[in-house]
């Protein structure tokens, strides 16, 4: 049984198979469409209102690439396939040539999912998922759009800023400047507003050297959250692998959004800022057995999902959304691979961060380190010199992988999340672990031959709460979402500080940010990198929601009206920042170590690293875990270094002192002689809001308060 389509009037030829998609030559437009069970391919094309105008069987089919070249056929051309073959649900087969499919290598996608019951391969109506749906589904879903890739991207050159020295700000695209006044109406929320010369000057001000953005591949809004008046806001429901999120883009989605995400990054790189994507290889918007039919599940099912052994009807779900790709073929793993050369080579992005990249590494059922997924990157000259960042969990057995990622990976290290959360809330017996995070997590990452870098510390990301939730707020409220507040997670890391919510008790709202600057000052004085959530740096609240996935509004939209503690804030951060970036010994290249050298033929052994206690006497081993020991300082000798200056000569920074005290009383602190002999100057402490970064010379006493930090330098600091 076949479709009756109306009749190509345009020269085909046999094309080639690669590369795979919409390929623009001078001579026409190569499609070309893998699908190893498909028995027939037919490629349609739509006018500007989407209505189908003519289609073509492609005949000529190459190691199970169904391909052809079409002269006629220029950039700015919408089309889609209908894809033949067997429909038997109960074996995995579920080809439907009603349904008008998305090319998984399309460059752009336009329009939008109408969640009508022609979009679902199945009886709807029924629930039945193996009783076909005949239903046209062409005026329900998106087309991809013929794009023309040629860019003048000039002299742009990657910033390559080693990951060592970089400071990374996750940040959404739409959010970051839909509200903000310095930036033209029609340019708010776009790839262009985020390159708008405010944006640029904010970045540069704050001292971040890359942005993460939050995923930019094409996604669509899910059925249920249409039907209650949202939409999908983070983006983590892929419908295209190649293709810029249309929403984003002023100029259109009819190719238009190519060009403004190159024109994006082209900016960014000239200010020196990296481009690092929050990438979801891992499921697609497909769902489950009950779930649409819009790509990947009618082009070949049991090639792109991992579908239950002895099963085929249903597919294993490691990420909780329904599906998980099937990275053990290798169609999907050169699909994957594609798709972030991809990036690098036409978009020029600066590295990738990997959504539950736990499940990219699955062979069989257990996340293996060997995997063809991490041997394949490795081997890749294309992708040997970007970033590579881990989210190293899913939510299947044995996900949680944080510190089981091989060399060349970085990972976000959700025990530093964990450990300092719970440190500074005032938990007991976390002093040894917090020593560990403070100093770049060498239990974690030392052994198998990683640096501190491999380290990406946070306290907060766009999941959970925000740093001015996390310090004023007991539970989530996640009332907005329409789930009763039964979605997202509980989180026994925030505290109530005498009211939860907003305040207007002075006091409470005074620790409540010395408790942020806690927090931004552990994680841009601790070894490894530092990643600093969007708005946190002027306490962007959700109101206490802590799963805003679904928040496309102002609870989730930057505030650029600050009041003064927020503009403070903001201060105290670029301050931090910047300092952090004129000291190599606070993000140093390799870990701590003791070493000897020979002074007026004496060895002296230098300790890079040095713990005391409150009475300047050096941590012992039955201090470390002990259940009252909320206090203590680190010294960070910089006398040797493993830089060098523009001359090669090593460079010698200033020695530091790192006082902290998470208990609620203030603590007298014996401060312990200087490597240099020279006095110590305080440099900066969290709980002068008026002034933190004030330099005064101390005696060998000093009053910590409670829940605060401070920090000392043998030198004078340059605080600009």
């Amino acid at each position: 049984m076949s479709r009756n389509c109306p009749s190509m009037k345009r020269t085909l030829l046999p094309g080639r198979p690669y590369p795979l998609g919409a390929t623009v030559y001078s001579n026409g437009t190569n499609f070309a469409l893998f699908s190893e069970e498909a028995t027939r391919v037919d490629l349609c094309f739509f006018d500007a209102d989407g209505k189908q105008t003519d289609c073509v069987t492609l005949r000529e089919r190459t190691a199970y690439v169904w391909h052809g070249l079409i002269r006629e056929i220029k950039p700015g051309q919408l089309y889609g396939y209908r894809v033949y073959g067997p429909w038997e649900p109960e074996n995995g087969f579920r080809f439907n040539y009603n349904k008008m499919l998305i090319d998984p290598y399309a460059s752009a996608i336009a329009g939008q999912v109408d969640w009508v019951p022609a979009i679902f391969p199945y009886d709807v109506a029924s629930g039945d998922d193996t009783v076909i749906n005949n239903e046209d589904s062409s005026s329900s879903v998106p087309k991809c759009v013929v794009v023309d890739q040629r860019f003048d991207w000039g002299s742009d050159a990657l910033p390559e800023t080693p990951l060592a020295d970089s400071v990374i700000y996750e940040v959404h695209v739409r959010g970051f400047s839909i509200r903000n006044p310095a930036i033209p109406e029609h340019l708010r929320g776009t790839y262009a507003g985020l390159a708008h010369q405010a944006s640029i000057d904010y970045f540069k001000k704050l001292g971040v050297t890359a942005v993460e953005l939050l995923p930019v591949h094409h996604f669509i809004d899910e059925g249920h959250l249409v039907d209650k008046g949202v939409r999908n806001y983070w983006g983590y429901n892929t419908l295209g692998f190649f293709a810029p999120m249309s929403r984003y883009s002023s100029s259109g989605d009819k190719g238009g959004q190519v060009t403004e995400f190159k024109e994006m990054v082209k900016a960014l790189h000239a200010a020196g800022i990296e481009v690092l994507l929050d990438v979801v290889y891992n499921h697609t918007c497909e769902g489950n057995h009950l779930g649409p039919m819009l790509s990947w599940k009618g082009v070949c099912n049991r090639t792109y999902y991992r579908t239950v052994e002895g099963d085929p009807r249903h597919y294993m779900d490691y990420t909780g959304t329904g599906n998980t790709l099937n990275v053990r073929n290798p169609q999907v793993l050169k699909m994957i691979m594609d798709s972030l050369r991809f990036w690098v080579t036409e978009m020029h992005v600066d590295g990738f961060r990997f959504d539950l990249a736990a499940t990219l590494a699955r062979e069989l059922h257990d996340v293996s380190r060997l995997s063809s997924f991490f041997d394949t990157i490795h081997q890749d000259p294309t992708l040997a010199d970007v970033k590579l960042i881990a989210e190293p969990w899913d939510v299947g057995d044995g996900g949680y992988q944080v510190g089981q990622f091989p060399v060349l990976w970085a990972e976000w290290n959700g025990i530093y999340r964990d450990t300092v959360r719970r440190f500074w809330k005032g938990d007991g017996g976390q002093l040894s672990d917090f020593a560990n995070r403070l100093t770049g997590s060498s239990d974690l990452y030392q052994l198998d031959g990683r640096k501190p870098y491999a380290s990406i510390n946070f306290i907060t990301a766009h999941d959970g709460f925000t740093l001015a939730d996390l310090v004023s707020y007991n539970s989530k409220h996640n009332e907005a979402n329409g789930d009763d507040n039964r979605d997202g997670t509980d989180s026994n890391d925030s505290w109530n500080m005498g009211a939860e919510g907003p305040t207007d008790n002075e006091e409470i709202n005074q620790l409540r940010e010395r408790q942020m600057r806690n927090f931004l000052a552990t994680l841009l004085l601790s070894q490894g990198v530092p990643m600093l959530a969007g708005g946190d740096e002027v306490a962007r609240s959700q109101q206490g929601n802590n799963n805003c996935y679904c928040q496309d509004n102002e609870l989730t939209w930057f505030d650029w009206n600050l009041d003064a503690p927020r503009k403070r804030l903001l201060e105290f951060t670029r301050k931090l920042i910047h300092f952090r970036l004129r000291h190599p010994n606070l993000h140093r290249r390799k870990f701590f170590q003791d070493r000897v050298i020979r002074r007026k033929n004496e060895l002296t052994v230098i300790h890079d690293i040095a713990w005391f206690n409150t009475d300047g006497s050096q941590v012992t081993d039955d201090v470390w875990n002990a259940e009252w020991n909320r206090s203590i300082a680190l010294l960070l000798n910089g006398q040797t270094l493993e830089v060098t200056d523009e001359e090669g000569h090593p460079v010698i920074d200033d020695t530091f002192l790192i006082l902290v005290n998470a208990s609620h009383e203030g603590v007298e602190f014996t401060l312990p002689p200087t490597p240099s002999g020279r006095h110590w100057c305080q440099v900066m402490d969290t709980e002068n809001l008026d002034d933190p970064f004030a330099q005064i010379e101390d005696g060998n006493k000093v009053i910590l308060g409670g829940r605060s930090l401070r920090l000392f330098s043998d030198a004078m600091v340059d605080h600009r």
